[in-house]
């Protein structure tokens, strides 16, 4: 039997657009729940949210039968680290703040077994099937997709020798870190923010790299999407928590300003 195609990584090669969830909420309910939306990607966040190994693990089981390809963001790019979330069943990782080609290279080799890289083996992980499934072994490499995150001007000096490293199947650009580098901190819309984005993706079409992005604005995201950004999430779970939650108190808060209850009869 073999392993089951990468979904995501294959529409990637293919040049489809891949629609995508930040998740940070950390709750395999909250997965569950996004995993029917339509989403063509969910992307789990260890890096800025209290995400550990066996919460990852639940969230992959919420997420399994669902829409999304589920990628995992680890806390940094750490081939311990990377190695159990593969061993748990992460069909995909997002590496984040990778400077160097170098770096690239050391992400990837987490990522690949001997001889191509320096994932430990087990015969009985999750996505082998717990050992029954014997191709895993041989057809893991080529079915994990492997993001790597710029977010820094020293990351976008090197773009192309970052995206061209061998096994890099993605580049995601981070327009909050970014904005911090370039002297923007918290003001990602600023024009030289924006331009850089837009650079970015331009010269990663011409080395035919895809790139992905974070938007958590609509305008933004179908700004990126016209740029060319062929992942682009188009919000997350606590975004969409906080505004309704929100949206809802301040409905209310609104109409009955005041008013006083009504006696009772």
């Amino acid at each position: 039997m073999d392993l089951q195609r990468n979904a995501f990584k294959t529409a990637l090669k293919a040049e489809k657009l891949q629609i995508g969830l930040w998740s940070s909420l950390c709750s395999n309910i909250v997965a569950e729940i996004i995993a029917q939306s339509g989403f063509d990607w969910i992307l789990l966040d260890m890096e800025h949210s209290p995400n550990e190994v066996p919460g990852i693990l639940s969230q992959l089981q919420a997420l399994a039968g669902g829409t999304a390809t589920p990628i995992v963001r680890p806390a940094w790019n750490d081939p311990v680290l990377i190695k159990r979330l593969l061993d748990i069943g992460a069909p995909a990782v997002l590496i984040p703040f990778v400077q160097t080609a170098q770096e690239a290279e050391q992400a990837v080799a987490a990522c690949r077994y001997p001889p191509a890289g320096i994932r430990g083996i087990t015969s009985v992980s999750r996505p082998s099937g717990y050992g029954r499934l014997p191709a895993y072994l041989k057809q893991a490499d080529q079915e994990t997709c492997v993001l790597v995150q710029i977010e820094t001007s020293q990351a976008l000096a090197d773009l192309e020798a970052i995206a061209n490293v061998e096994g890099v199947d993605g580049v995601f650009v981070g327009p909050a870190d970014l904005s911090a580098s370039l002297g923007h901190i918290g003001n990602p819309q600023h024009p030289e923010v924006q331009a850089a984005i837009r650079d970015a993706v331009r010269r990663l079409q011409a080395i035919g790299k895809p790139a992905g992005i974070l938007a958590p604005r609509e305008a933004d995201a179908r700004r990126y999407i016209e740029w060319g950004y062929g992942f682009v999430a188009v919000g997350s779970d606590l975004g969409l928590l906080v505004k309704g939650a929100d949206d809802l108190a301040q409905s209310f808060r609104s109409s009955s300003s005041g008013s006083s209850l009504p006696e009772g009869r």
